[in-house]
């Protein structure tokens, strides 16, 4: 019996280092992996200096690259509405801290995407040489690519949690448009109480939580309900937030 529960107790130590090897990926709920980083920025100590924002962390496969080089120019160009919105933005490949700035300067001079020129990314790059951090947020992942991080991108709020997180392949871009939607329905679900509706967008009727009781339910049948909106169902009713 002895000998069958230490088998047991070595299969799963062999499965956890095989899991830590490959990378794990954070999840919804979990506190995101701590770290010290150089970056195009300077040294970052994460999350201790960002306590208090939001933190969107996103790794592109490399720099030089032209898929990362519109998203770059891209993020740069929204950079000032996600800051706007109590939001760092914090990049990541597994290049060298002078190829980040190499690669940064040949954008702010030779680039130019969808009427965007002489672009300055202000946000900080991590270069993660090593591959570490990557695998702390499970960017890098074997069968996509054996020495490039996909597109990972989190996000993280100001307790350092993350809240949520999407992967993209490598050939293809993120929406920028779309990350900065979740960020704001995100932050509009926390300070209201409510959710969102697909395909919503800041400004949209959200949606209010179904009640949780017999009664509850009674009073959205019967129109007493205090939460307001409109309902189609005693499950579904949404109402307008009054702009801040």
């Amino acid at each position: 019996m002895r000998t069958r529960i230490l088998a047991v107790f070595c299969l799963v130590l062999a499965f956890s280092a095989v899991c830590h090897a490959q990378g794990t990926i954070p999840l919804i709920g979990d506190k995101a992996p701590a770290f010290k980083a150089m970056t195009t920025q300077g040294e970052i100590d994460f999350p201790d200096q960002y306590k208090g924002k939001w933190v969107i962390l996103f790794s592109h496969p490399g720099d030089f690259t032209p898929v990362c080089t519109t998203e770059f120019m891209m993020f740069a160009s929204m950079y000032p509405k996600f800051q706007a919105a109590n939001c760092e933005l914090l990049g990541l490949s597994v290049d060298s801290n002078p190829s980040h700035i190499a690669w940064l300067r040949e954008i702010a001079d030779k680039i130019e995407y969808k009427g965007l020129k002489n672009v300055q990314v202000q946000f900080p790059i991590i270069a993660d040489n090593m591959g570490q951090i990557a695998q702390l947020f499970g960017m890098l992942q074997p069968s996509a690519s054996a020495t490039k991080t996909v597109r990972a991108v989190f996000f993280i709020d100001p307790t350092g949690i993350v809240r949520a997180l999407i992967y993209y392949p490598l050939s293809n871009g993120r929406n920028i448009d779309e990350i900065y939607r979740i960020l704001i329905a995100m932050q509009t679900s926390d300070a209201e109480k409510v959710a969102t509706p697909a395909n919503w967008q800041p400004g949209d009727d959200v949606i209010v939580p179904a009640p949780g009781t017999m009664a509850g339910v009674g009073k959205r049948l019967d129109g007493s309900d205090a939460s307001g909106g409109k309902c189609v169902d005693w499950f579904l009713c949404f109402k307008k937030l009054t702009p801040q």
